[in-house]
């Protein structure tokens, strides 16, 4: 088996997630690690254990290059370096493997992937659902017609979130100090995943997204960010399927994905209340009596780290390539200009508590599932804290502008 080399780009936060699954794994899959990338590499977990293998450490990209080349790149870093990251190393002769989202804006992604056809290398982007196998066993039947034509798929995360962790210098940032676009948010980054899936569950081929048509966005905030912690966004897409979206962190009770996708022949669920063997468990339950237990999404699964390895190794192709992810790049940003401005909650509806603190909404568990249960956004129930915001056509959208 040809052996594979690996730089790691970013080793703290979800970054140590690949260290440790290289750590424990990459022998016996035939990979080493070559060398990783971090400005700060104290954050990470494992270093004692990178530094016990003699593995070099270096503080950016284009030092690692002076000295070595690998064959694949695993970008790890804020969102605001997926693009400049990826496209270096890409140039330097190695395949990528960039952390979701796949960049901040569209202009990002489509220079992302002229750079990847240019130097001819592999691109794939880490929507880890994607590469799951009872994911994909969901989108194959789809893609059969097995469920019948898509109606409205909608989904609810509910992820308290307090503020340590907004410590981070690039979190609920629009731009960062420098200029870059960042756009981090709760639907860009910790529930993205689960916007995504929607998209890609959607799509006409195993390793693509549905294009979304228009998306109309509620954007709010509690906590003392720039961009949004919780959005309910409505999205139609290019065969006229609904798709409905529901993410908060300004909440104090933790509700785990929930999902309900509608097709004519019958419904998927997952962790919906109504169907008890829904529990982790994605089931879909036919019209005609029949039910269909895919079985249970590894959340935190690895299968997009060993699946792009194989592709690298001429194995497999890429299950989910930046073209597969631009709808949700397209959906981020068209929702960021439905509501330019985003709402902040009422002072009267925000509590403070603990340490550190979690500033939560009164009643927003509450609000936004009521929102889930009956298909609307929260200006349409006249929540006393909404505001509607604008529709966003997102055809032939290739630049992304705040104007």
């Amino acid at each position: 088996m040809e052996d594979i080399s690996v730089v790691l780009s970013g080793i703290g936060g979800y970054g140590n997630n690949y260290v440790r699954a290289l750590l424990d794994e990459a022998k016996n899959r035939g990979v080493h690690i070559e060398g990783v990338v971090d400005p700060f590499p104290e954050s990470c977990r494992y270093l004692n254990e990178l530094r016990a293998q003699g593995i070099p450490i270096y503080a950016t990209l284009e030092t690692f290059y002076k000295e070595r080349s690998a064959d694949l790149t695993i970008i790890s870093s804020p969102i605001q370096f997926h693009c400049e990251q990826t496209c270096f190393a890409l140039s330097y002769g190695s395949n990528v493997l960039c952390e979701k989202p796949a960049a901040a804006t569209v202009d990002e992604v489509y220079d992302m992937m002229g750079v990847r056809d240019k130097a001819d290398k592999l691109l794939a982007i880490g929507f880890q659902w994607a590469y799951d196998p009872v994911y994909q066993q969901l989108k194959r039947d789809i893609m059969s017609g097995l469920l019948g034509r898509p109606k409205r798929l909608k989904t609810l995360v509910l992820w308290p979130r307090d503020t340590a962790y907004y410590k981070r210098g690039w979190a609920g940032k629009i731009r960062d100090e420098n200029g870059r676009w960042v756009l981090d948010s709760v639907a860009n980054n910790a529930t993205a995943h689960f916007l995504h899936n929607m998209l890609f569950a959607l799509g006409e081929q195993l390793c693509s997204s549905i294009e979304p048509a228009e998306i109309t966005a509620e954007l709010y905030k509690a906590n003392d960010i720039e961009n949004f912690d919780t959005a309910a966004m409505r999205v139609y897409t290019e065969n006229e399927a609904e798709i409905l979206f529901y993410a908060s962190h300004a909440v104090k009770e933790n509700v785990e994905p929930m999902f309900c996708y509608e097709f004519g022949n019958g419904t998927v669920y997952y962790n919906n209340p109504s169907v008890v063997d829904s529990n982790e468990h994605i089931v879909a339950v036919f019209t005609d009596g029949r039910i269909k237990d895919y079985g249970k999404p590894q959340h935190q699964g690895m299968y997009k780290l060993w699946s792009t390895i194989d592709a690298v190794r001429g194995k497999t192709s890429v299950i989910c390539p930046p073209e597969a992810a631009l709808p949700h790049t397209l959906c981020i940003n068209g929702a960021q200009l439905s509501m330019r401005d985003i709402t902040i909650f009422p002072d009267e509806w925000i509590i403070k508590e603990g340490e550190p603190t979690l500033i939560h909404v009164k009643g927003l568990e509450d609000a936004l599932m009521g929102c889930f249960d009956d298909n609307e956004l929260p200006s349409e129930k006249k929540l006393p804290w909404a505001r509607s915001g604008k529709p966003i056509s997102l055809k032939n959208f290739r630049h992304f502008e705040w104007l």
